[in-house]
């Protein structure tokens, strides 16, 4: 039963005040009619005794203290569902904003989720292809996980998130993928290179996409990554998909969160952000997962920008506690013009080691991987020694790694818009470790090394001439 209150107390920022209310809940809709006729939207953030705030929507302007009439709904926010949400595009509220009408309601829920019993989770097996090597290979992503992607300024994450929904699909060919897709403050130009992208190759049919503009409410912002979140787990959990959800930026969804805070008079903590951030942004990651007695899940990757690169920054600092793992975007590599510049040596996805192998991608792909990474930080030192005693002073061993790490970043980390299937990544990259020798791979069995090196091939293969170990191939190489 809905329940009517005429005037307000008092207007702060996004927030309005009411006294002498009785009967209402936290997290409750709102109805607010203006003197005019408009209606906006709000819902209950706070209640203090009889007095509670109520956050709109839509913004305060045009309010007024006197003739302004609120009616409490009796429920909170719910998101309108059935399949059909597939293929449509929705603003950060979860309205239809793409013009194609409306769509048959199977069912309304709670955007804030349904408690979980953590028993009746299962740990995350098999993984999500994505056709990206570094990803495949060395930072897997496997179902029901949450792996962050933490980026910087100007680095090109948006293009990274364009491409992981334009490929990715389940490992082994299942048809009951999909993908939620939730943008979070993003300019209007960016908004329709995401539509452009999504529409030109014709993987809209599997996408859902909710859509939160720069000048959209700050409210909208932080209501956004819970609608998409509720799509997500009514598709897995009800239809049993597989369900892959992106959210970017989530910087952006902090910021906001960090407005609406102080907005409300509450006590700053670390860069003005809520003391309670850390627990705002688990009641989001922990959404993913994989529930026993369906055969869906719901597999997070939500990225984020660091200022000033800054990884240590609240933001970032406070995802890495709470997801499994985080891919990093690196600099150096995107001044190269490596694409995509994903870090090897920060970057590690925590739960690969059980959703790859024998049944899953192949059995050498653990192996292999330690391997890459492994040589690749010998690459890292044999550069810093190079950049004090000049490359011509190093170790023959010390030249063949500056050769297969410039190799390695150019084939294997650089691929552009080439969709790698798991089989040829690890190909490729048995293909690289066969430029060193056999003695440097000290992380694989001699019987596993008898079965993939080859060092001839590999040498044909990069284009390189046998006993040849200038950076100048390398640089050239496959030209």
């Amino acid at each position: 039963m809905s329940l009517l209150h005429v005037g307000l107390k008092a207007i702060h920022g996004p927030l309005i005040i009411l006294d002498q209310i009785k009967g209402i809940g936290y997290e409750e809709v709102v109805a607010i009619k203006l003197e005019n006729g408009t209606i906006r939207r709000g819902r209950v953030v706070q209640i203090d005794g009889t007095k509670v705030a109520i956050q709109v929507f839509e913004g305060t302007s045009g309010l007024s203290l006197i003739n302004t009439k609120t009616e409490f709904l009796g429920h909170p926010m719910t998101m309108s569902l059935s399949k059909e949400v597939l293929g449509r595009t929705f603003n950060g509220s979860g309205d239809l904003i793409d013009d194609l009408g409306p769509i048959y309601v199977h069912e309304k829920r709670d955007i804030n989720g349904s408690a979980l019993n953590p028993v009746s989770r299962i740990y995350p097996r098999n993984y999500i292809q994505t056709g990206i090597s570094s990803i495949d290979a060395l930072t897997t992503l496997i179902r029901g996980q949450k792996l962050p992607i933490f980026s910087g300024s100007g680095l090109p994450h948006n293009e990274l998130a364009v491409q992981i929904v334009k490929q990715a699909h389940l490992s082994d060919g299942e048809a009951n993928f999909a993908i939620v897709f939730a943008a979070m403050g993003v300019k209007n130009d960016v908004a329709e290179y995401f539509r452009r992208s999504f529409s030109e190759a014709g993987v809209m049919d599997h996408v859902a996409m909710f859509i939160n503009l720069a000048n959209d409410p700050i409210i909208e912002r932080t209501i956004t990554p819970r609608v998409a979140l509720t799509t997500a787990e009514y598709l897995a959990y009800t239809n049993h998909m597989h369900v892959l959800v992106i959210m970017t930026d989530m910087s952006a969804y902090c910021e906001a969160l960090r407005e609406f805070s102080s907005s409300k008079g509450e006590i700053p903590g670390r860069k003005g952000y809520p003391g309670y951030l850390y627990s705002d942004l688990a009641s989001l990651y922990e959404r993913a997962g994989i529930v026993a007695g369906t055969n869906g899940s719901v597999t997070q990757i939500p990225i984020l920008t660091m200022p000033n690169d800054d990884i240590t920054h609240p933001v970032p600092d406070l995802t890495g506690y709470i997801t499994e793992g985080q891919m990093v975007l690196d600099r150096d590599l995107h001044q190269k013009g490596i694409y995509p510049p994903i870090g090897v040596l920060p970057s590690l996805s925590r739960l690969m080691k059980d959703g790859i192998g024998a049944g899953f991608t192949r059995a050498d792909h653990s192996i292999l991987s330690n391997q890459l990474f492994a040589s690749y930080s010998k690459v890292q030192n044999a550069r810093s020694l190079a950049s004090v005693i000049g490359e011509d002073e190093l170790s023959p061993i010390d030249q063949e790694y500056l050769v297969y790490g410039e190799l390695f970043e150019k084939h294997f980390l650089g691929q552009k818009d080439v969709n790698r299937t798991i089989i040829e990544t690890l190909d490729l990259g048995w293909r690289l470790l066969s430029l060193l020798p056999k003695t440097e791979l000290d992380r694989i069995d001699s019987t596993v090394i008898n079965t993939y090196y080859n060092h001839e091939a590999a040498n044909t293969f990069f284009n390189i001439r046998p006993k040849t170990i200038i950076r100048a191939v390398a640089k050239n190489a496959g030209k």
